[in-house]
């Protein structure tokens, strides 16, 4: 890789070898940034729709709406930063300009949305967190965009990118860490409102510096600045042109929404059906540390028999859980059990998936000669946030119209349909689907040597 451009300070010859390898030091700086972000989705995950219900006092349905709204925001904003992402020119790189100018937004989006001033009630505290959500989307856009087509950028080798985002995964989890002890502090709190408040102040500050130092350092390829696709429409339009893209998309969007069922209800769960609050940062302990544990493992069986089969046997088998969740009657060994198998098997899609996409991306510079990874990321990005939004809009309003009642025993037949049974079908319909997936090792590679003669020609 001859057209690495140097960040502003050193390059490192030893970041990416001649064989495509990256270091383990380039590796940790591309992620380093992602730990804060983890620190805060965990929050943000798994909290903040109860936080808004239970202490800010917003009705469920009220807040999946503005969730929902924010989502809406994010398909302008989506395509238009991939878009203007891949088509930047500058001497610090096309991507990371961005990642600069995201810093400072996204830290005041943070303080906004954890401490509401404490004189806003009504109308006008939801119209407060309406701002608050659309500071910090637009924001987390204009870096989470930008960043991640940066990494696919980083190698076009096809196992090096498993081995990439297998140890990114690993790496951010020091986040998640960092978030479920923050989560604990914030159960423990007596004043909830005012430790999320000094929380957010802390956090903001955290997630600016480390974007900031990071970003410094990150490498980027000289030679794919300006080569995206001149038209915003046609950009967006060729990644749903993509058949391979196509189908991944949709797995993903699916896989996601169940993902996102166990980070919006899981507080909902161990409040309101079984007797276990007090262990909610054990319980989602249980289900992130396997997914850390094991992503060796899942590394080496997407090179034993391919990313594609590896995701799919996950995806499958991961149906298996929830519904038991659905029928189980007491928070004995089987819950802690059930736990970390839909942790285990959730770590496949986080470490497999962004490398198949990696590849699929090289399929339309294949096709069309252009480098849009941001375009790519856009639609990405934009439907992650749709399923997570989406689930928090139906959660809230079938708990409203369950008759919910913030901090009251509930129908715990709700909650658990909701939490079980919907998440089992999505997984069981992305993995029937996914067993089409057609652009594996063998036709990967096939692409890129025709790719490499046509760059070797110019």
């Amino acid at each position: 890789m001859t057209d690495i451009l140097p960040a502003p300070t050193r390059n490192d010859p030893n970041a990416v070898d001649a064989g495509g390898r990256l270091g383990l030091g380039l590796i940790w700086t591309y992620t380093l940034s992602r730990v804060a972000f983890m620190l805060m989705g965990v929050l943000f995950g798994v909290y903040l729709m109860k936080f808004a219900t239970d202490v800010l006092l917003i009705a469920p349905a009220t807040m999946g709406l503005l969730l929902a709204a924010a989502r809406l925001w994010d398909g302008v904003t989506d395509p238009l930063v991939g878009y203007l992402s891949d088509r930047t020119r500058s001497r610090l790189g096309r991507r990371r300009i961005w990642l600069y100018g995201s810093a400072l937004p996204i830290a005041v989006g943070v303080v906004m949305i954890w401490s509401p001033p404490a004189a806003l009630d009504g109308a006008a505290l939801v119209v407060w967190m309406a701002v608050a959500l659309l500071v910090y989307e637009t924001a987390s856009t204009a870096y989470l965009i930008p960043h991640a087509a940066l990494g696919m950028e980083l190698t076009p080798h096809y196992h090096e990118r498993t081995r990439l985002f297998g140890y990114t995964h690993m790496i951010a989890f020091i986040g998640s860490l960092l978030g479920m002890g923050v989560l604990q502090l914030m159960n423990m709190a007596e004043d909830k409102r005012s430790f999320a408040g000094d929380l957010s102040v802390v956090a903001g500050i955290t997630v600016f510096s480390a974007i900031v130092l990071t970003t410094r350092f990150l490498p980027e390829r000289e030679a794919f600045q300006g080569r995206g696709q001149a038209n915003v429409v046609r950009a967006v339009a060729d990644v749903f042109r993509n058949p391979h893209a196509r189908l991944l998309l949709i797995v993903f969007g699916i896989e996601t929404y169940g993902m996102a069922s166990i980070m919006t209800l899981t507080p909902y769960l161990v409040a309101y059906v079984f007797p276990l609050e007090a262990l909610l940062v054990a319980v989602m302990m249980t289900y992130a540390l396997p997914q850390v544990v094991f992503t060796p493992f899942w590394i080496w069986l997407a090179r034993r028999i391919g990313k594609q089969r590896a995701w799919t046997g996950a995806l499958l088998l991961s149906a298996v859980p929830f519904i038991w969740f659905y029928f189980l009657d007491e928070p004995g060994v089987t819950f802690w059990v059930l736990t970390f198998l839909c942790g285990f098997l959730a770590g496949c899609g986080a470490v497999v998936q962004p490398a198949i996409q990696a590849d699929v991306i090289d399929y339309d510079e294949l096709t069309t000669g252009d480098r849009k990874e941001g375009a790519y990321l856009a639609v990405w990005n934009l439907v992650r946030k749709c399923s997570a939004s989406l689930c928090a809009l139906i959660a809230g309003l079938v708990l409203q119209f369950a008759g919910f009642v913030p901090n009251e025993v509930q129908s715990e037949q709700t909650i658990r349909a909701i939490f079980g049974l919907l998440p089992a079908a999505c997984y069981l319909l992305g993995g029937l689907l996914f067993m089409r997936f057609a652009f594996n090792e063998a036709e990967h590679r096939a692409a890129r040597a025709i790719i490499d003669r046509r760059s070797m020609s110019l």
